[in-house]
């Protein structure tokens, strides 16, 4: 894949993620950072896929930065980091292999069916992987500091 057709995909990546927000209703002041997120995800698949020629990988590694950077944006912008985590996670999930499972399914090709179904299950794993791992790092990682207490003020 050459280096303009990488850059396309991640501003197509940041469109994409732009326009979920704004069909979820993110407030207009995140919704930039909704689509920072999304193409933050990724250029981190594209990078780990083009290293390791693996999607599940690539999967893991995008879930793990995407789950990282949304909790750094929510430190950011004093927000849910949830807000930036759901519309980031619009280009990792699996569309055109559920499809295709169904597609497969009502053809009647078994096979294809099993494949494509077993494929986007591990997707779909390594992706609440990556945001568990993501996050069990410590929260003073992005910046959140621990409230004194009233007697220590």
């Amino acid at each position: 894949m050459t280096m303009t057709q990488s850059l396309l995909q991640i501003v197509a990546a940041i469109v994409g993620t732009s326009a979920f927000a704004v069909l979820f209703e993110v407030p207009r002041k995140h919704i930039a950072f909704c689509g920072l997120t999304g193409g933050i995800g990724w250029l981190i698949y594209l990078a780990a896929q083009n290293y390791f020629h693996s999607i599940y990988a690539a999967t893991l590694l995008a879930a793990i930065g995407l789950a990282a950077c949304s909790r750094a944006f929510a430190t950011l912008r004093k927000a849910p980091s949830i807000i930036f985590l759901i519309c980031g996670i619009f280009t990792l999930v699996p569309g055109a292999g559920i499809y295709y499972f169904a597609y497969y399914i009502l053809t009647g090709e078994n096979t294809k069916s099993v494949a494509n179904g077993l494929s986007s299950i591990k997707i779909m794993l390594l992706i609440a992987l990556g945001i568990i791992l993501a996050y069990s790092l410590p929260y003073q990682l992005f910046g959140w500091k621990k409230e004194p207490k009233k007697d220590e003020k």
